[in-house]
């Protein structure tokens, strides 16, 4: 099969089944689309769309966003997870302000300048904003190509990626690369699916070197497997008079710049701990232990209740917040403090 045949046969199913009405699909920017893509990274489209529609609301242009406070910003995110995706998107746009005049950057160079984004983001973006030829190679596309021409092992690895973005850029056609963009994303995500993909439907089947030897499981090869290792803590919900007491977390790290709840390793530490924030705890209650898993690890979280912190000196309101768990909590949160305080909310445990 030619270069130019198998870009022609995706963009003829692209015409007649490709995805076209999507949120970001709609009146493109490079704002708009860079939000989507950012979005849609280890994320899947159905998650995306309502938050991508809340965030255009309260963001509809870059300056919104640049001139934002980081705890908006980590609020309409909660939920999505890898917050540094919303850290960076906020960054990116206070510098395209400030070095850019406020223009999204047009170049591929420009825009991987920006932190948060390397070049299939930056391809992805500038291809279907403004219809450049660039290449891009996200796991959709990754998964199409490696079928098509049997590329063997994991696209983790810089060999067999570079393999991938050899053929990448091999297929992608000078004309209409927003489409043939779109057209491998949407091939990847409803026809040559990780698991039972469609080969029936597939444009390119007769000449896909994973089809022809029935090997499609094969392709691409697996992420070698290891053992998470395990590890716990006990997050501390003191309690006075109907509110609880949250920290922002440090801006880097584990759910950098989000808020949540105190830490620690050993109920052993509560007392003196309780103290240096100045409170006392007379009394506490375990609550059942979950686990929250991360990509690099198990996080077992016992939540414990302290019902009547009494209040010994004035907390430290820089970084500490007594939230009344009641209303509306327009703060960033990670999914397991989101979690214990639905549960809160709910009079599940208060």
């Amino acid at each position: 099969m030619s270069v130019t045949e198998f870009s022609t046969l995706i963009l003829n199913w692209f015409d007649q089944h490709g995805r076209k009405n999507l949120p970001w699909q709609q009146q493109k920017t490079p704002y708009s689309v860079w939000v989507s893509e950012i979005m849609l990274q280890q994320t899947q489209v159905v998650t995306v769309i309502p938050y991508f529609q809340r965030f255009m609301q309260s963001f509809p242009d870059l300056a919104a966003l640049a001139n934002a406070k980081q705890d908006d910003v980590l609020h309409h995110w909660t939920g999505l997870g890898y917050y540094a995706r919303a850290r960076n998107l906020h960054k990116a746009a206070k510098m395209i302000c400030e070095q850019f005049n406020g223009e999204f950057p047009t170049t591929l160079e420009e825009v991987m300048s920006l932190p948060g984004i390397g070049r299939s983001t930056a391809g992805a973006v500038l291809s279907l904003s403004l219809g450049q030829h660039h290449s891009i190679l996200d796991g959709n596309v990754k998964r199409v190509l490696a079928r098509f021409a049997a590329v063997e092992g994991w696209p983790g690895n810089k060999a067999v990626e570079q393999k991938l973005w050899l053929l990448a850029d091999k297929f992608t056609p000078a004309q209409r690369c927003g489409d043939y963009t779109q057209a491998m994303m949407d091939m990847g995500a409803t026809i040559c699916t990780r698991s039972s993909p469609k080969c029936s439907d597939c444009p390119v089947q007769p000449m896909c070197q994973a089809y022809s030897s029935g090997r499609q499981a094969d392709f691409p090869g697996k992420k070698p497997k290891k053992t998470l290792p395990e590890r716990s803590t006990f997050m501390l919900i003191p309690v006075w008079q109907q509110q609880v007491l949250m920290f922002k977390r440090p801006p880097t790290g584990l759910w950098g710049g989000l808020w949540g709840f105190h830490q620690i390793d050993e109920l052993e530490q509560l007392s003196d701990f309780m103290t240096g924030l100045g409170l006392m705890a007379d009394d506490y209650e375990k609550l059942p232990t979950f686990r929250h898993t991360f990509s690099h690890f198990h996080l077992d979280i016992t939540p414990v209740m302290i019902p009547q912190a009494q209040v010994e000196n004035q907390v430290n309101e820089t970084d500490n917040r007594w939230v009344d768990v009641g209303q509306p909590i327009g703060l960033g949160l990670a999914a397991p403090t989101k979690k214990i305080l639905e549960s809160l909310s709910n009079g599940l445990l208060l």
